[in-house]
């Protein structure tokens, strides 16, 4: 990741394919845990098959509408496609599978993209710039990624960290971009042209911060 440091004053790093990937075990479990947990009785091929559908789905509406679907909707929708008696569904059940779903997330957790990630983030704050985190999220929530990202000792770097579950705005709505703007000025002024956020999703991180006057680099692997 090629940044100039002294170009920017303050850095936004989006976290899904930026900073972390999934550990390529974990979506199968999680679907195999979906079939257990709610006694699904179709193969697991078909709830691999819902859960897929239903991820690509939901991050598709969250990205158009700059809005966010609830975990516990996303639930809903395959747990419906997988006909499952909606009746016997409700929040204390679903809160039950998403405790068991951070537990299986933390035991087959993402795993960095870059290695050197620390070294970068130590040479940012050593020149007195500040850094958060941004990320647009689905199945898994804000609390749950601040656990991983303190699982890799990377918390204490940020500022500040922005999840679209708990603001309820997905990039690239420029309200979100915007909190970042206003938090980011908390303790220091900070023009919008010195920020660059850092994502790999053209639509929602490139063109995201552009749109509201930052600066943006495109993540490629």
């Amino acid at each position: 990741m090629n940044l100039k440091i002294n170009d920017f004053d303050h850095f936004s790093f989006d976290l899904w394919l930026t900073l972390i990937k999934s550990n390529p075990e974990f979506k199968n479990k999680r679907s195999e845990l979906f079939r257990e947990f709610f006694e699904i009785e179709l193969p697991i091929e078909e709830v691999i098959k819902v859960v897929r559908k239903f991820d690509v789905l939901c991050n598709t509406i969250n990205e158009r509408t700059g809005f966010n679907i609830n975990t516990f909707e996303i639930y809903c929708l395959i747990l419906n496609e997988l006909k499952i008696d909606m009746m016997t569904i409700n929040s204390d059940r679903l809160q039950d599978f998403y405790e068991e779903t951070e537990s299986l997330f933390m035991e087959y957790k993402p795993v960095l993209l870059n290695t050197a990630i620390h070294t970068l983030f130590d040479d940012i704050v050593r020149q007195e710039k500040t850094i958060n985190i941004l990320s647009n999220t689905g199945f898994i929530k804000g609390n749950t990624l601040r656990k991983l990202l303190s699982y890799y000792d990377l918390e204490h770097y940020f500022s500040f960290q922005i999840y679209s579950d708990e603001v309820e705005y997905s990039k690239p709505n420029k309200e979100i971009y915007s909190l970042v703007y206003t938090k980011a000025n908390e303790n220091k002024s900070i023009v919008k042209n010195k920020i660059i956020h850092i994502g790999d999703n053209y639509i929602s991180d490139y063109t995201g911060a552009l749109n509201f006057g930052f600066n943006a680099f495109l993540y490629e692997k």
